[in-house]
């Protein structure tokens, strides 16, 4: 695989999952989370994409480690540093969320609704950073 093929390949192994949660997460906007299926769903959304980053994240931090792009390497390298620690973090506090509104409390499914679109907006951020930087790594190629 020449270094182009890499950096495409590395990158389309970020965008589709990262793409894949953009255009899946905005529907959970149209239901409300105090349903409890609904909310395990969402839960379930968030784990599956954490952990897929995670994979992804590591595998493409180690194809542009093998293919001697360290600078790249340490980027993506962060991508899934974030999505291991942020993974954590995440789902402690959705599941604190959870049990708050089984508990009974009212306003938990808004704090779990303020979650959501700090999750959205977070992968926006990182998908911006992720297509902006593609020029960068195709030119060091």
């Amino acid at each position: 695989m020449t270094p182009d093929g890499v950096a495409v390949a590395v990158m389309i192994t970020l965008l589709f999952p990262m793409g894949y949660f953009t255009l899946a997460s905005p529907a959970f906007l149209l239901v409300k989370l105090d349903i409890q299926p609904v909310a395990q769903l969402l839960r379930g959304m968030f784990n599956a994409h954490f952990l897929v980053m995670r994979v992804a994240g590591v595998i493409g931090a180690l194809a542009f480690l093998l293919d001697g792009r360290l600078v790249a390497a340490m980027g993506v390298g962060l991508l899934a540093a974030l999505a291991i620690w942020g993974r954590r973090w995440f789902m402690q506090r959705i599941d604190d969320q959870l049990r708050a509104r089984d508990a009974g409390d009212a306003e938990a499914p808004h704090r779990l609704r303020r979650l959501h679109w700090s999750g959205m907006l977070g992968n926006a951020v990182l998908l911006v950073a992720l297509v902006t930087s593609i020029p960068y790594v195709a030119i060091s190629a």
